[in-house]
């Protein structure tokens, strides 16, 4: 497992190479600036107005990732998302049951409709594999580099459907994660106004007033970083996250067995 985990790495790190990631950034500020208009046109003329943020940021954050993991074919990466997100309801619902050894494999109600959420999953990212090999190499989309042919023969060889479908499975998930940081984030200025007029101070000053940020001045954020950065102390991301031992492993005086899942 861990030679397969190493050649996984191998071939996904080019996607996120520091170049390639600053220039995702144009695509990033006119994602964020189309979602603050859509706000300025809701909120129109009133003084007051309630929004569900988490539901936008999660929007916002699912758009840039599915531009970044697939291209030009975002949308259908959309759709891959929201699949998730209703298998992911379904998984932890069955957390909040009592544990019944093989219960999952029995024909119930919420069984089938996980298994016939997790086969559209795949075949739909199947379809996306085969818009992918017949696109232009040079594209820069997540999946186009885990399909590339330069990643042929590099430690195990390149990686089959399955392993593909896995790894963007994963990539999908991640911007959960990012939702809920900016969520957060945005909870502690309103509930700390004197940060959040600092933050705004920064912005205009490292934008002159109305430019947009660019890769190059994002350093210059060092309010910025301080707020994301303990936001993440304060409130972690994800909700659960699993470890699997690879081997019989101690940990203070607690003896673990191999493939024990925590």
């Amino acid at each position: 497992m861990g030679h397969k985990w190493a050649a996984h790495r191998k071939i996904a790190t080019p996607a996120f190479n520091l170049e390639k990631v600053k220039a995702w950034v144009p695509e990033m500020i006119a994602s964020v600036t189309k979602m603050l208009d859509k706000w300025g046109e809701l909120i129109g003329e009133m003084d007051e107005f309630e929004m569900d943020v988490h539901k936008e940021f999660y929007n916002l954050a699912g758009e840039v990732s599915s531009r970044r993991a697939l291209g030009s074919n975002f949308e259908k990466g959309m759709r891959i998302f929201e699949l998730q997100q209703k298998q992911k309801f379904l998984s932890y619902k069955a957390l909040q049951n009592v544990y019944i050894p093989g219960f999952r494999f029995l024909p119930t109600k919420f069984n089938k409709l996980r298994w016939k959420l997790a086969k559209e999953t795949r075949e739909s990212m199947r379809m996306l594999i085969d818009t992918c090999r017949t696109a232009s190499e040079d594209s820069k989309g997540f999946l186009s580099v885990l399909m590339s042919s330069s990643n042929k023969n590099k430690l195990r060889g390149e990686l089959d459907i399955e392993e593909v479908i896995d790894e963007c499975k994963t990539f999908f998930f991640g911007w959960e994660a990012t939702a809920n940081t900016l969520t957060w984030a945005v909870l502690l200025l309103a509930q700390n106004q004197e940060w959040q007029d600092r933050a705004r101070e920064e912005v205009l000053q490292v934008c002159n007033g109305s430019e947009y940020l660019t890769a190059e001045n994002l350093p210059e954020l060092k309010t910025v970083d301080m707020i994301i950065k303990e936001t993440l102390r304060l409130y972690a991301p994800d909700k659960i996250i699993t470890r699997k031992t690879m081997k019989n492993i101690k940990v203070g005086k607690l003896n673990i067995p191999a493939k024990t899942e925590l």
